[in-house]
């Protein structure tokens, strides 16, 4: 049963409680009206009848979600880490020391359209995505009473499409001559890197983690076993790869393969044995930012739309689907976890081909 007692301005209530046949009462203070008092008291006393420990100290979100991130995710990737640190950064801006206890559900779904404002769709879903999950904990935990995430609507602005992100056929064609031309003038290990980009459809941290070995010119193919932090988001050097599919051994064409095998003879060996080795950076690997800077140059130079080099990954896989590769060779060359998730980035192209084998398959049945 509780009690309720005026002090000052506020009320305060005490619910009794028995430990181990001991009395130890909550009281809990600082309420503007009784009736506030009494609703608090009552679902204190809901909790102990379903013998359920309250949790009376108020707790900030952004202190929950900081030790949350610490049990929870700390075997994650260091760029997933990154993630959550941003999150963290943007908890701490829009809640900061607010108690979990205190926000309610129109305040987050503010919080998340004024966000919204500036940042992408996939950005305002992803922090969403990282607070409610932390905040289903917190219920689980008995913290909090209700998940104030439960059905938030996601805005944001609409971010460059994927069939934006990558050139065709034709311009690969074009880019592809240009760097095999560019590479018997100029050996320079960038034109290496977007060929390969281009060729091979990996991922950056991929390509610039290849060794020598990695390069098998009696088959020609490539081991994909490993990538290679090169920035401060990433812990420097070699590490696993993204997932365990992302462990690939991957088909290459001989043009490429030769140039690489000229490659490896004229370019000396290196004590980290990486084939995209920089002295000069701090990371011992050609950067992101060079690379994309020289890619955008060549593709001005060849009147192409500019795209990032992580845009070749998606022309890659665009002109395979086009050129009638199957989904699930495509998702292995990839290294995706499955072909699911192929399926969901590669939507569009999916669709438009669906609809000219939809058309195909008409014009067979009718000259049957």
């Amino acid at each position: 049963m509780a009690s309720f007692t005026k002090r000052g301005k506020t009320w305060q209530y005490t619910v009794s409680r028995t430990i181990n046949g001991e009395s130890k009462p909550i009281r809990k203070g600082g309420f503007k009206t009784k009736k506030e008092a009494q609703v608090a008291a009552a679902e204190i006393e809901s909790k102990l009848n379903k013998g359920l420990n309250p949790v009376i100290k108020l707790v900030p979100i952004d202190e929950y979600f900081e030790q949350w991130v610490s049990i929870y995710k700390s075997n994650t990737a260091p760029p997933t880490k990154v993630h959550y640190k941003n999150t963290l950064k943007v908890i701490k801006k829009n809640f900061s020391k607010t108690p979990m206890q205190h926000i309610k559900k129109s305040d987050y779904q503010s919080f998340l359209n004024e966000y919204g404002k500036t940042k992408s769709k996939e950005t305002v879903k992803k922090i969403n995505a990282h607070i409610r999950a932390c905040v289903r904990e917190a219920v689980d935990e008995g913290i909090i009473s209700s998940d104030f995430t439960r059905n938030a609507t996601i805005s944001g602005q609409d971010s460059k499409k994927s069939d934006e992100k990558h050139i065709n056929y034709t311009e690969s064609k074009l880019l592809s001559s240009y760097l095999i031309e560019s590479i018997k003038e100029d050996n320079r290990p960038v034109y290496y890197i977007i060929l390969l980009a281009l060729k091979s459809g990996m991922r950056f941290a991929e390509i610039i983690a290849l060794t020598r070995k990695d390069f098998n010119f009696k088959d020609n193919t490539i081991n994909i076993n490993k990538t290679w932090g090169y920035t401060s988001s990433y812990d420097e050097g070699k590490k696993k790869t993204k997932t365990e599919s992302s462990n690939r051994i991957i088909k290459m064409d001989k043009v490429t393969m030769s140039l690489f095998n000229h490659f490896f003879e004229v370019i000396p060996e290196n004590i980290h044995k990486l084939v995209f080795y920089n002295p000069a950076s701090k990371y011992k690997v050609f950067s992101n930012t060079g690379v994309n800077k020289a890619l955008k140059k060549v593709l001005r130079d060849l009147k192409i739309e500019e795209i990032s080099i992580h845009g070749l990954r998606h022309s890659h896989a665009s002109i395979l689907f086009y050129k009638g590769i199957s989904v699930q060779y495509i998702s292995e060359r990839l290294g995706h976890a499955d072909v699911d998730t192929t399926i969901r980035i590669y939507t569009h192209l999916i669709k438009e081909l669906r609809e000219e084998d939809e058309n195909n398959t008409v014009n067979i049945l009718a000259a049957l």
